[in-house]
């Protein structure tokens, strides 16, 4: 089976999942449901719970007995979206090939759409302590996970950093290709924005699958450093397509340029980009390698990291 089947078909039992355990929130207000359901039933690759079965999968588990988990990353993962999109933020009108959740439900729904999914992510991992043979300590470690990775000192900080860099081009342009302290400071902050709006939740999909399973230290730490090797690439891949990309696989409308963002392509250009993103997939491959699992199922994360390196949306 390719590895593009293979994350459709789990991507497939994901999306049900996800419809049921929205559906069956109690007394949510129907707009917000609908908010909701709009913004997950939009599609994308479900790269985030993918890593996570998978990464459960290594250690012996059967990927079902984590599909609340793997739930729970998606979630967290659509809220933030939906808040990207948002005037405040990106000013996205497309996702995914349609209209983002603010244009279709307003602002203010789009906001509260988003903090039900952040918040009901927590509900939907607590399920999986319900879970025979997932004990209850390995859920409070993955919840653990998910919240630091995601919070103010990763995902949320992340994004927070790409807000200061907006305009940071137009604003600097010829002082920081003219100046080393200004190119280094661009580099590091650019560093720092791909680390932890991109890669923190890749790698706490791939950590909280290690958690759950019982990974031991070391195993833990190489699944956790192959997820932030495949993270930066899968940023710096996203950076080349807005700007080379076809925007109508990208089904959105390449706001990185627009809002003169500072990105992998802006200041070090695509062809050396390319090159980064290819030597990080290397990287990645490579901390695997000494892991003490079943090798067709360590191939399965590698072939992933070769599907986000190659990939076209």
């Amino acid at each position: 089976m390719s590895i593009e089947k293979f994350i459709a078909r789990r991507a497939s039992v994901i999306n049900g999942e996800l419809v049921l355990r929205v559906k069956r929130i109690p007394a949510c207000r129907p707009r917000l449901r609908e908010a909701m359901l709009y913004s997950l039933a939009a599609g994308g690759k479900r790269l985030r719970p993918v890593l996570l079965t998978a990464s459960y999968e290594l250690f012996g588990g059967a990927w079902r007995d984590v599909l609340p988990a793997a739930c729970a990353i998606e979630m967290v993962h659509t809220y933030s979206l939906i808040h990207d999109d948002l005037p405040e933020m990106d000013d996205d009108d497309m996702r995914r090939g349609r209209p983002t959740n603010h244009m279709v439900f307003g602002e203010a729904m789009a906001l509260l759409a988003g903090d039900a999914l952040l918040t009901n992510a927590f509900s939907v991992l607590y399920e999986n302590s319900g879970i025979k043979g997932i004990r209850a300590e390995r859920v409070l470690e993955a919840a653990g996970i998910l919240a630091r990775r995601a919070g103010a000192g990763g995902m949320v900080s992340g994004q927070a950093g790409d807000l200061e860099a907006e305009g940071f081009l137009k604003l600097g342009e010829r002082a920081w290709k003219s100046a080393g302290a200004q190119s280094a400071k661009a580099a590091r902050l650019l560093d720092y924005i791909h680390q932890h709006k991109t890669s923190d939740l890749i790698m706490a999909s791939v950590e909280m699958g290690a958690a759950l399973a019982g990974a031991g230290a070391r195993d833990f730490k190489a699944l956790s450093d192959f997820a932030g090797a495949m993270g930066l690439c899968f940023q710096i891949t996203d950076d080349i397509l807005d700007v080379v990309g076809d925007k109508k696989k990208l089904g959105k409308s390449g706001s990185d340029v627009r809002n003169a963002k500072l990105t992998y392509a802006s200041l070090y250009g695509v062809g050396p980009s390319k090159a980064k993103a290819a030597a990080l997939i290397a990287l990645a491959r490579k901390k695997l390698a000494d892991l003490p699992c079943p090798p067709a199922r360590v191939k399965i994360l590698a072939d992933i990291a070769g599907f986000v390196y190659r990939r076209e949306k």
